[in-house]
């Protein structure tokens, strides 16, 4: 990066010769401009060429991400853009991270970032992995008894049909540290929709506070879960298997609502302005603004 006063001429010099190119490149790839035998002068940028491209359709990706850039130039933003990135007082590259941060709450209808959805979106679908592994059945199940050896004090050894303690307060534990991560990332959520099925999820948790503290789990003044694990092992399991095991059970709705929590999210992702877990960009930028981070 220069440290030097580039003057504006050659700024947008460059921009237009980029963009030249990359207006002939598109304008061929778009249906019907081909043969319309048009010649674009782009060194003058102030001039609305915006009637060459009332034909094109909205559907056509291809034409929205033209215009999108066209308008960046006629506004200015682009310009601003390469002012920010050659001119001798460029800002740092955290100011600018910083703005861009910004520019994605304040552009967007979405009132969290995109690196918190993801982060909701990521706790809520491990919450539901560790849910469902809970009401799994059949020979997945963590609830089937298993053959327990013990002795007596004469040191015979018995065997006897029983829940496998260790593995289902493994289970109920993984379970209880993906709750908490849901909490905490989605406590810093600005959505009204987060919010709403958060509050629905921490609401299922009081309504079975009572059988929770029956095992050994308390419900902190944060929402956050906390296990005793001597406490939980001397419980009766039945209990557990009440609480965690099955259809309808308390592990059941929880699991139901990690998956709403992740699909608002997604939702609110889609908002901001963001690629989806498909890997497909969602453009809901107005158009023009997407060089707009506040030089």
């Amino acid at each position: 990066m220069w440290n030097r006063e580039v003057p504006q001429s050659e700024l947008f010099a460059d921009a237009a010769a980029c963009i030249r190119q990359n207006i002939s490149d598109r304008m061929f790839n778009i249906k019907g401009v081909k043969n319309m035998g048009i010649g674009i002068n782009v060194r003058n940028l102030k001039p609305d060429y915006s009637y060459l491209f009332q034909s094109m359709t909205g559907g056509n990706a291809a034409s929205m991400n033209f215009l999108s850039d066209y308008a960046s130039i006629k506004n200015g933003s682009y310009g601003k853009l390469m002012k920010a990135y050659y001119g001798p007082s460029h800002r740092s590259s955290k100011e600018v991270s910083s703005l861009v941060e910004k520019n994605q709450r304040t552009t967007a209808a979405a009132k969290d970032s995109a690196k918190t959805l993801s982060s909701i979106e990521s706790a809520a679908e491990e919450l539901k992995k560790s849910a469902d592994a809970l009401t799994a059945k059949g020979s997945k199940s963590v609830f089937n008894k298993v053959d327990i050896e013990t002795k007596d004090e004469n040191g015979v050894t018995s065997t006897t049909k029983g829940y496998d303690t260790n593995a289902i307060y493994k289970a109920v534990s993984d379970f209880v540290d993906d709750y908490n991560s849901v909490i905490k990332q989605a406590g810093s959520a600005e959505s009204t929709s987060i919010q709403n099925r958060v509050k629905s999820m921490t609401g299922a948790t009081s309504a079975n506070e009572k059988l929770l503290s029956k095992v050994g789990i308390t419900i902190n003044e944060n929402k956050t879960l906390s296990i005793d694990e001597k406490a939980f092992k001397a419980a009766d399991m039945a209990t557990v298997k009440t609480l965690f095991g099955g259809n309808a059970s308390y592990a059941d709705r929880i699991s139901a609502q990690a998956t709403m929590l992740d699909h608002t999210a997604n939702t609110e992702a889609t908002k901001a302005n963001t690629y989806n877990y498909n890997g497909i960009y969602n453009n809901a930028y107005t158009s023009g603004g997407i060089f707009d981070y506040g030089f």
